[in-house]
């Protein structure tokens, strides 16, 4: 069996279980875990973690962060600058989290997320080098009522979390999805 597929039925055994009400934000957060070589095998099959969640009895909302990079920078006023000079891009980059923030609550506000909804944040592998993930986690978390679910290519190890295996990683209290995890 695939490592995906093994994280599918850990993650669908993980929606069957009743969610606590009054739980803090940084409680709802759960981080699928999987092999950064299986990122277009996730993509594949991300139609299952839907599945998955509607059989827990809980809606999905998948927001991909893939492009948002490439789109922030095209509507940047001094795009070319920066294309030209990358070095400069540093200077800027305290202004992409804000936009990513803002394109979150566009989107939980335009698929009427609720705190039954699951939200899905698939790409975060393009966010390398540009902003850290517990910036962005920290920073949706509290806007989502139902749980945060971070598709995460890279490993989990006593606790810590390293995106694409590249630099080291962070603690961070999010609930654990592996594959082959039970629950």
């Amino acid at each position: 069996m695939s490592k995906i597929k093994q994280l599918i039925d850990s993650y669908q055994r993980y929606m069957m279980i009743r969610w606590q009400r009054d739980a803090a934000p940084s409680q709802r957060v759960i981080f699928c875990v999987y092999p950064e070589t299986a990122e277009l095998a996730l993509r594949a099959r991300i139609g299952e973690f839907e599945l998955a969640s509607a059989i827990g009895g809980h809606r999905w909302a998948c927001f991909d962060l893939t492009d948002l990079f490439a789109r922030w920078m095209a509507g940047h006023k001094y795009a070319k600058s920066y294309f030209a000079a990358p070095d400069r891009l540093a200077t800027v980059l305290h202004t992409f989290l804000p936009y990513l923030t803002e394109e979150f609550e566009t989107f939980l506000h335009d698929c009427k997320a609720d705190e039954e909804t699951v939200v899905a944040l698939m790409g975060v592998g393009a966010l390398f080098g540009f902003v850290k993930v517990k910036a962005v986690v920290d920073a949706f978390a509290p806007l989502v009522t139902g749980r945060l679910v971070v598709l995460f290519p890279g490993s989990y190890e006593n606790n810590n979390y390293r995106l694409l295996d590249g630099y080291d990683g962070w603690d961070y209290r999010a609930v654990p999805i592996t594959p082959g995890k039970e629950f």
